[in-house]
């Protein structure tokens, strides 16, 4: 029983590794044992390439890598939460638990985020007269029935829900002609634009989930506002939010497949929705990133933002780094939004070591845990200058059009960060 992963690099799909569980485990999934070696080919045309690895840190070789739980980066390209959900009534698998993971990965990790897939759950392209594709009003008014709704019109979704997160969300591709098709239904020169179509948490009738929905555009404009990294600006419309992808870029009728890896997959922790500490993610990073200094700088920034505006949900799988060739750094912002507001009451998920819970962290402390990256003379000031853009956010909230009761509901907590990251920089 294996599974063989495949990496688009030299722009082609390449066979780069095999992956065998644990027969033994095989029923614990993710938790189980497994073994991992590059193919021969491989590894002798790439030995040694840091471009080249499944995942920065895994040597390209002839060594058999031995792990006590699948490795995170397989984790990734499995379908998880609304699209977990999806796949195995597609399967018709009517219990869901670790054992289905095996039957999920080999089949519903065709058509994954980043620059991985798994051979085996590749579909070739429907015929031709299943490519007609969708009008964007179909999507918004079928919501999350839309694959359901294609399906049933003989059009080809197996690509379109490979993808996690508790929010139904869906991969798809926008032809020439401005119709939308799964990803993987279409060859590239057929290819204008990638998206992510992502409808609200929960029961659509939820008000706060459709506002948590609604307002995450304007939150993702506020994060440029204040200077932190972000692709093209996101389209609401109708319940349905249409994310343009980073991860695919289009360019003469080709298409690019960049490298994203969660920073569970980059910090080597397994499982889903792990607790893992704010300094463990910023010490993976700084491991592999091609400008250490200028990607701490860039995780703080965000964290800061993510106190302030309460993206409480800020989990190792909603941060990611983005590979173009042997340039390694954060991939744009993702998934921010006021989570808050979220019905689940969900709580600040990655905390640094010395955060106590309701209270903010100790910044000054923060950045001299990386002060040989992070020069003191000059973080000191850098965080009173983030304190004061922090003072300006409820500003910056209202031309960005976020809804006027969520700033009302944070003004005073964001005054609170604000003169807590005044007092870092103004300490002696």
């Amino acid at each position: 029983m294996k599974c063989t992963i495949q990496i688009f690099l030299d722009d082609r799909w390449q066979t780069a590794a095999v992956f065998e569980p644990d027969p033994q485990t095989l029923d614990r999934g993710i938790a189980g044992g497994g073994r991992l070696q590059y193919d021969t080919d491989y590894a002798i045309d790439h030995l040694g390439e840091k471009a080249a690895e499944l995942v920065p840190g895994l040597p390209v070789g002839f060594e058999l890598f031995r792990f006590d739980q699948w490795p995170p980066f397989l984790v990734d390209v499995m379908p998880a939460g609304a699209g977990r959900r999806a796949w195995l009534r597609r399967m018709q698998v009517e219990r869901d638990g670790p054992h289905a993971d095996w039957h999920l990965l080999t089949r519903g990790a065709g058509s994954p985020p980043g620059h991985l897939r798994i051979a085996e759950a590749v579909r070739p392209p429907p015929p031709d007269h299943f490519k007609i594709g969708f009008p964007r009003q179909d999507i918004i008014e079928q919501g999350e029935r839309f694959l359901d709704y294609a399906e049933e019109r003989g059009a080809h979704v197996a690509g379109a829900s490979s993808v996690q997160g508790e929010a139904p969300k869906y991969l798809l591709v926008e032809d020439h002609a401005g119709m939308f098709h799964a990803e993987g239904a279409l060859t590239d020169d057929r290819i204008k634009a990638f998206w992510l179509v992502k409808f609200p948490r929960g029961r659509r009738s939820e008000a706060r989930n459709e506002q948590v929905l609604r307002n995450e555009a304007p939150y993702l404009e506020v994060a440029r506002h204040f200077g932190i990294r972000t692709g093209n600006p996101l389209r609401y419309d109708q319940g349905a939010l249409f994310v343009p992808r980073f991860d695919r870029r289009v360019a003469d009728g080709r298409v690019e497949h960049l490298g994203m890896h969660s920073l569970y997959a980059v910090a080597g922790q397994s499982g889903y929705g792990a607790a893992v500490s704010n300094d463990t993610f910023c010490r993976a990073l700084a491991a592999v990133a091609t400008d250490p200094a200028r990607e701490l700088r860039e995780y703080i920034r965000r964290d800061i933002l993510n106190l302030a505006l309460r993206n409480t949900d800020n989990h190792g799988r909603n941060s990611a780094v983005l590979r173009s060739g042997d340039q390694i750094a954060l991939s744009p912002l993702f998934d921010f939004a006021p989570m808050f507001l979220d019905p689940e009451g969900i709580g600040r998920v990655s905390r640094w070591e010395d955060e106590a819970p309701g209270r903010q962290p100790d910044w000054r402390a923060v950045v001299a845990k990386f002060e040989d990256m992070l020069p003191p003379v000059a973080s000191i000031p850098w965080l009173a200058g983030l304190g004061a853009k922090v003072r300006r956010l409820p500003a910056t909230m209202r031309d960005c059009r976020v809804d006027e009761d969520i700033i009302e509901r944070l003004s005073r907590w964001i005054e609170e960060v604000a003169a807590g990251l005044i007092d870092a920089g103004s300490q002696v």
